[in-house]
């Protein structure tokens, strides 16, 4: 009889411990709702983002600007990036590599590549961990771009590191396999 208790407390850490590792989404995931939907029938953003996750997959929606937006944890801190597939690494702003806790001189600015606008210049820099939607990858190229930049850029520094990348529609389906 006490086994059983044992192992029913176990059950329910470990669905404590689901619980608080899938909350990575600004509207969050709740696996209780799955197999709720909506009025219409048709799954949840909830239960697509749940089902997503346990197969390995993130899903984002592309925003009303035409972009797709990543909740990226760069070590503990988390992280507003737009996802950039033509960019060969993930660039940060000068306010997300502070708050991510990177530091570089200004005298370590130098010229890294060329964007839309002419020369751009930044500091190399790499990421501990990078981690969207429960894939994380280690040691991943960056560069920091103290001005000019309104908003981290997602590149295939970490892209080329998960399964794949597959737009549909308003989806971009990120895969770890």
């Amino acid at each position: 009889m006490i086994g059983r208790y044992l192992a029913f407390a176990l059950g329910t850490c470990l669905v404590a411990i689901v619980f608080a590792k899938t909350d990575r989404t600004s509207e969050g995931i709740a696996l209780l709702q799955l197999g709720q939907g909506n009025e219409a029938g048709s799954p949840s953003q909830t239960e697509i983002e749940t089902a997503d996750w346990l197969a390995g997959d993130h899903t984002l929606r592309r925003e009303i600007d035409g972009h797709f937006y990543a909740a990226a944890n760069i070590g503990t801190t988390n992280i507003r990036m737009m996802v950039d597939t033509g960019a060969s690494v993930i660039a940060l702003t000068g306010d997300d590599a502070r708050s991510a806790g990177l530091h570089w001189d200004d005298a370590d600015v130098r010229r890294i590549g060329t964007g839309a606008s002419g020369a751009v210049y930044g500091v190399p820099a790499r990421l501990e961990t990078v981690e969207i939607g429960g894939m994380t990858r280690y040691n991943v190229a960056a560069v920091i771009i103290p001005e000019g930049l309104n908003i981290s850029l997602l590149g295939q520094s970490y892209l080329s590191q998960i399964g794949s990348v597959e737009i549909a529609d308003d989806r971009m389906v990120m895969s770890a396999q």
